[in-house]
C-alpha cells in the first residue's frame, strides 16, 4: 500500500448525485486489480476517508464510480480537473477468476456496479463472457457508462425499465452453464442470495461495503462474522465467498 496524491482528470455527473471521476496516479492504476479499493481523504478536517471501490484503470489513470451520500463524497463530487485528491491503495482482496472459467455472472445493486464493470473488462481480455444484471430504484439512476462486450439486463424497482422488481429475482434465470457468479450491492440483496438453493452449489464471490475507519486493519471497525471466525473486510475482504459470510449479523 502507498499514499499517492492524484490529479482529477475528469468528473462526471451520469446519473442523479452520482459521479464518475479519474484521477492520474501510475501508482494505483498499474498495481490494482477488480475488488479492490482505495482510502480517499474528502476534505479537510476531521473526515475520515472514504474507501471507495476502483472503476476502472487506463494505463497511469483509474476510476471511481460513487454517489454522494454525504459531506465527504459531496466534497468529492465538487473537485475539478487538476485538483489533487489524497488516496492510498489499492487495498484489500479482488475478485478472482477461476482458471477454467468461460461464463460469468455479474449482479450489481444500485452502485454495486462499481466494480463489476471492471472486472467484466478484465474478463473479456481472457475471452470470457460476462452477463450483467443491473437493479436500480428507477431508469433514471441507471448511470450513463458504455459497457462494451457485455450482456446487460436491467430491473427496476419502479417498473420505469426492464424488469419490474428486485434483480435477485433475475438470477435463477441466468445460471444456466455459469462457471462462477460476482455481485456487490446493499446488505439485503446478500441476504437474499444467501438462501437461494440455486447458489447453493456456485461459486459466489461478493464485494462487501460497511463502514471503514483506516482501511488499514488497525482500529478493527469493520470486523464481521464468519463461518471461519472472525473476518476484517479491509484485508481479508472486501471480497468474500456469500456463503463463508453470516448474513444475519452482519450491520454495514
Amino acid at each position: 500500500m502507498k499514499q499517492f496524491f492524484a490529479s482529477v482528470i475528469s468528473n462526471k455527473e451520469i446519473a442523479p448525485e452520482t459521479h464518475l471521476i479519474w484521477l492520474e496516479s501510475a501508482g494505483i492504476a498499474t498495481t490494482s486489480k477488480p475488488g479492490q479499493f482505495v482510502m480517499a481523504s474528502c476534505g479537510g478536517g476531521t473526515l475520515l476517508r472514504r474507501p471507495l471501490s476502483i472503476h476502472g484503470v487506463d494505463r497511469s489513470r483509474f476510476s471511481l464510480l460513487f454517489r454522494i451520500v454525504g459531506e465527504g463524497t459531496y466534497w468529492l463530487a465538487q473537485r475539478q480537473i487538476g485538483n489533487i485528491v489524497d488516496v492510498f491503495g489499492p487495498l484489500g482482496n479482488g475478485f478472482v477468476i477461476q482458471p477454467l472459467a468461460r461464463k460469468i455472472l455479474l449482479i450489481a445493486g444500485g452502485i454495486g456496479l462499481t466494480p463489476l464493470v471492471y472486472l467484466a473488462k478484465v474478463a473479456a481480455t481472457h475471452g470470457i463472457k460476462a452477463t450483467l444484471l443491473i437493479g436500480t430504484s428507477s431508469a433514471a439512476h441507471f448511470p450513463d457508462l458504455p459497457i462494451d462486450g457485455v450482456n446487460i439486463v436491467k430491473a427496476t424497482d419502479d417498473g420505469s425499465e426492464g424488469y419490474n422488481g428486485p434483480v435477485t429475482d433475475l438470477i435463477k434465470n441466468h445460471l444456466d452453464r455459469v462457471d462462477q457468479v460476482f455481485a456487490c450491492g446493499p446488505l439485503p440483496m446478500y441476504r437474499t442470495m444467501s438462501r437461494m438453493s440455486e447458489l447453493k452449489d456456485k461459486s459466489v464471490q461478493v464485494s462487501l461495503e460497511v463502514r471503514m475507519a483506516c482501511g488499514l486493519g488497525i482500529c478493527y471497525a469493520c470486523t464481521i462474522k464468519t463461518r471461519n471466525g472472525l473476518k476484517q473486510v479491509c484485508n481479508n475482504g472486501p471480497v468474500f465467498d456469500l456463503n463463508d459470510v453470516l448474513w444475519d449479523e452482519v450491520a454495514c
